[in-house]
């Protein structure tokens, strides 16, 4: 009884006690109508279509042509397009292609909002493997020239500088032949290549003792003769643009304390 008399003592009070004035806020939201949701009636598993996304490719201008000329609805082909992306060509001259080989315009604007993003640059990783023991290469400088346009992109790589380097991880023994084993020297050097024009492009890999090529002309007969030229196709947007370049040094037969350039490879995947 004593008990209840306190609670009510406390809860007469508390009822009594002025209460302090909320502090007036100015907050930047309208004061008019509100609308309260509850966010447990939400459903976790219903996400935007945006992030439903298919594992398939994604994809290709081709693709979406011959759809779209076999009857796929248009309704259909936007929905692929938003599961999978589209590899497409989404400037002007692509989305103009694309309308005069029949493709519905909601289609058009699918491309335009879900397709990839154009690429701008080649990943690239480049392999150097010296075999034999050697100690300097006899063409100083390793070169790699890529036409962009009307620009024409050199790397070059020191290789005295890179054969200073004593990591252990870049040394192995090669015994592909059980009767000898050849101690085989591997570099990898990843970086990136801009590239602004899409389609056909050409590389050519060279060895050189000029340290200051810009240009393939440059080089002399004997290292033109010995240089590897190759063609690729860099699609406008793609998940991967990752190309591999490998370059051969074998221990000179006469100079043993120099790696003579043997050639080249050069590959890439898009997907």
């Amino acid at each position: 009884m004593i008990a209840q008399l306190l609670a009510a003592a406390v809860a007469l009070t508390t009822a009594q006690a002025p209460r302090a004035a909320a502090p007036s806020v100015s907050l930047p939201f309208p004061s008019g109508d509100v609308q309260t949701y509850n966010i447990i009636q939400w459903d976790p598993n219903q996400l935007p279509r945006i992030y439903e996304r298919s594992d398939q490719l994604p994809l290709t201008d081709e693709e979406l042509t011959k759809l779209s000329q076999a009857g796929f609805e248009p309704a259909q082909l936007v929905k692929m397009i938003e599961e999978r992306r589209c590899a497409c060509d989404a400037s002007a001259d692509g989305l103009i292609r694309l309308k005069k080989a029949g493709v519905d315009k909601t289609v058009l604007a699918a491309v335009s909002r879900h397709g990839l993003a154009p690429n701008r640059q080649l990943d690239i990783l480049v392999t150097l493997d010296f075999t034999g023991e050697s100690r300097t290469a006899r063409e100083a400088f390793l070169y790699f020239f890529v036409d962009d346009g009307d620009i024409t992109r050199v790397f070059s790589a020191n290789l005295p500088e890179l054969l200073q380097r004593r990591n252990t991880h870049e040394t192995m023994v090669d015994r592909s032949d059980i009767m000898v084993a050849r101690t085989v020297r591997r570099i990898q050097l990843a970086g990136h290549v801009p590239l602004k024009t899409y389609g056909a492009h050409r590389v050519m890999v060279a060895a050189s003792a000029s340290p200051t090529l810009t240009h393939p002309s440059q080089l002399t007969p004997q290292e033109r003769a010995k240089a590897q030229t190759y063609t690729f196709d860099y699609p406008r947007a793609s998940l991967q643009s990752l190309c591999r370049l490998t370059a051969g040094y074998r221990r000179d037969a006469v100079l043993a304390y120099k790696w003579n350039f043997e050639g080249s490879r050069f590959e890439c995947e898009w997907n």
